[in-house]
C-alpha cells in the first residue's frame, strides 16, 4: 500500500510538472488560465465526455436507431418534409425462395423490423408514430450522455428534468409542457427543445398517467377537431416536441 501511495504521489507530481512546463506565457486574456485551472479540477468523466456523434462509444445499432427515431420529428418541427425511400423492385417481383409474406415476416432480423417501426407512416399532424423514446440500462452505460448528443446532434436544445426530483403530478406536467409547448423568447433562431426526463422509474404513478394523458389525450383531440372543421393542430395541446425517457429498470 506504501508502494502504490508514493508511485500516485510521483505520478501527480509528474503530471502538475508537465501541465505548468506547457502553459501557455501570460498575454493579458484571463479565459485561457480560467479554462486551464477548470481543466485540472473537472472529474475525467465531465474532461472526457463525448461532445459529437462520431465520438460515442455505446451500441453504434441504438445510436443510429435514436436518431433516425429523431429526424422523423423534422416535419412538425422544422418543416422538412419526410425523406421517403424507394422500394427495391428486384425485392418485391422476387421475393426470396418464393415464400408468403407470413413466412418472410417471420424471419425478419430485429434490425429490419426496427427498420420498418422507424419509417412508419407519420400521423395527421406529421409526427412520428412514436412520440417517446426510452433509453433503458444499468447505471454509467451512457445513457443521458447519449440523449444529449444525439439531441445536439439533430438540432436540438437539450433539456433535462429529473423525474424523481419532481414528485407533484402538477409541478410534473407543468414542466413537461414548459419544455414541449412553449416557445422560446431568448431569440429568433433558438433551437427547439428536446425534453429528456432522466430516471422516470423513479417517478410515481400518477406523474405517468399525466404523461400518457400528455401524449394519448392531444391525439382525440385532434381528431375531434379535425372531424368538426376546427384547426387540425392545436398549438397549446399537441405534442410538437419529441421526449426521451431514461431509467435503469425497464
Amino acid at each position: 500500500r506504501r508502494q502504490v501511495l508514493e508511485a500516485s504521489q510521483r505520478l501527480t507530481e509528474i503530471i502538475n510538472s508537465e501541465t505548468n512546463s506547457e502553459s501557455p506565457e501570460p498575454s493579458g486574456e484571463a479565459e485561457p488560465a480560467d479554462d486551464e485551472e477548470s481543466g485540472l479540477h473537472c472529474l475525467w468523466v465531465d474532461k472526457f465526455t463525448p461532445r459529437r456523434y462520431m465520438e460515442l462509444l455505446s451500441d453504434d445499432y441504438t445510436n443510429r436507431c435514436l436518431l433516425k427515431w429523431l429526424k422523423l420529428w423534422d416535419t412538425v418541427v422544422f418543416g422538412k418534409d419526410k425523406v421517403v425511400k424507394k422500394a427495391k423492385a428486384s425485392a418485391e417481383t422476387h421475393p426470396p425462395f418464393n415464400q408468403p409474406k407470413e413466412q418472410q415476416n417471420k424471419w425478419k432480423t430485429k434490425v429490419q423490423l426496427t427498420e420498418e417501426i422507424l419509417e412508419a407512416e407519420l400521423d395527421q399532424h406529421k409526427r412520428p408514430k412514436y412520440k417517446v423514446a426510452l433509453l433503458c440500462g444499468p447505471p454509467g452505460l451512457g445513457k443521458t450522455t447519449l440523449a444529449h448528443v444525439i439531441a445536439k446532434h439533430a438540432g436540438y436544445n437539450a433539456v433535462e428534468m429529473n423525474a424523481s426530483d419532481d414528485r407533484s403530478p402538477e409541478v410534473f406536467k407543468t414542466r413537461i409542457e414548459a419544455a414541449t409547448q412553449m416557445k422560446s423568447v431568448l431569440g429568433a433562431n433558438e433551437k427547439p427543445n428536446c425534453l429528456i426526463i432522466d430516471e422516470i422509474d423513479g417517478a410515481p404513478a400518477a406523474s405517468i398517467n399525466m404523461l400518457l394523458n400528455i401524449i394519448n389525450r392531444k391525439d382525440v383531440d385532434g381528431e375531434a377537431a379535425a372531424g368538426t372543421g376546427r384547426r387540425r393542430r392545436r398549438e397549446g395541446g399537441l405534442l410538437l416536441r419529441p421526449i426521451i425517457c431514461i431509467c435503469n429498470d425497464q
